[in-house]
C-alpha cells in the first residue's frame, strides 16, 4: 500500500516522523564522504598521487591485498564447503569462530597474530627455530594480517552460495562414477563461481583497507609494510593534502566494489 502526503510517498503506512531521523542518518553517513570531495586538493592531485611514497604504498597495498585474497580463496573455499556440506559436532561453534574476525577489533587480531606467529609465539617460535622463518614486520606479515581479517567475508559468501546450490547435481555426478573431488571441481565449483567471485571482491576490498591488524603485526615500514591506510595515517600528521588524496583513492575503490556487487548485495525498487 502506498500513501501520499505532502509530496512524500510512504509505503506500508510508515509514520512520516521517521523521515526526519532517516534524513539525519543519511546526512551523517554521506556528509563526511562529501567533505573529502570538497576539501580535496584537486589541482595538486596528480602530483600527490604520483609521488614515490604514495605510489610505493599503493603498489604494496595492491600486491598484498591480492595475495591475501588468493590465500583466503585457497583455504577459505574448502572451509566454506566444510561448513555448508559436512554435518559434524560443533559446527555452529566453528562457524561462530570463523566469523569472529568480523567483529573482533583489528588491533586485537594483530595482537593475536603476534602471540601465535611472533618469534616467541605459539607457532612462530617453531617456524623461527626450525625453518628460520620470521613473519612479523615483513611483507608476508602484511599478507597474513589482511587474510586474517578478510577471509571471513569470503567464507560467508561462499557458504551461503553452497547452501543455495542444489547438491543433487553433485550426487548425480558421483553416481556416474566421478569422485567426490572431481564432482566438486567439475560440477559444484562452476555453480558457486558467482559466490566465490563476490566473496573474493569483498575480501580484496577489506584487505585493501585493513589498518589495525597490519600495523600491530607488521608495523609501518615504508616500502615493506606501509600500505595505503597506514600511509594515510602517517600523512595526516605531516601532509593532510596527501592524506586526503590517498583517502579518495580508497573511497573510489570502495565505490567500485559496491558498484560491481550491486546486483548481489543491493536491491532497487
Amino acid at each position: 500500500m502506498t500513501r501520499k502526503s505532502g509530496g512524500a510517498r510512504v509505503r506500508g503506512g510508515a509514520p512520516l516522523p521517521l523521515l526526519v531521523p532517516a534524513l539525519i542518518g543519511l546526512a551523517f553517513l554521506l556528509v563526511p564522504l562529501l567533505a573529502l570531495l570538497v576539501r580535496a586538493p584537486w589541482t595538486s592531485m596528480p602530483e600527490l598521487l604520483t609521488s614515490p611514497e604514495v605510489w610505493q604504498a599503493l603498489r604494496l597495498s595492491l600486491i598484498c591485498a591480492t595475495a591475501a585474497t588468493a590465500v583466503s580463496m585457497v583455504i577459505g573455499v574448502p572451509l566454506a564447503w566444510l561448513l555448508a556440506r559436512v554435518d559434524f559436532p560443533g559446527r555452529g561453534l566453528v562457524r561462530a569462530l570463523v566469523t569472529l574476525p568480523l567483529v573482533l577489533p583489528p588491533v586485537v587480531g594483530g595482537v593475536a597474530l603476534l602471540m601465535a606467529l611472533g618469534r616467541n609465539g605459539v607457532v612462530g617460535q617453531w617456524l623461527d627455530s626450525w625453518f628460520g622463518i620470521t613473519l612479523p614486520f615483513t611483507t608476508s606479515g602484511v599478507v597474513l594480517a589482511e587474510a586474517f581479517v578478510a577471509m571471513p567475508f569470503l567464507v560467508i559468501s561462499v557458504e551461503g552460495t553452497l547452501r543455495a546450490a542444489d547438491p543433487r547435481y553433485e550426487e548425480a555426478a558421483t553416481t556416474l562414477g566421478a569422485s567426490r573431488f572431481t564432482a566438486f571441481r567439475r560440477v559444484t565449483l562452476p555453480l558457486i563461481a558467482p559466490g566465490i567471485a563476490a566473496g573474493a571482491v569483498l575480501a580484496w576490498a577489506r584487505a585493501l583497507g585493513e589498518f589495525g591488524a597490519t600495523i600491530t603485526f607488521a608495523g609501518n615500514f615504508p616500502g615493506r609494510t606501509q600500505t595505503m591506510p597506514l600511509a594515510v595515517y602517517l600523512a595526516l600528521q605531516s601532509d593532510p593534502e596527501a592524506a586526503i588524496a590517498l583517502s579518495l583513492v580508497l573511497l573510489a575503490v570502495s565505490i567500485a566494489v559496491l558498484a560491481g556487487l550491486r546486483d548481489r548485495w543491493m536491491t532497487a525498487s
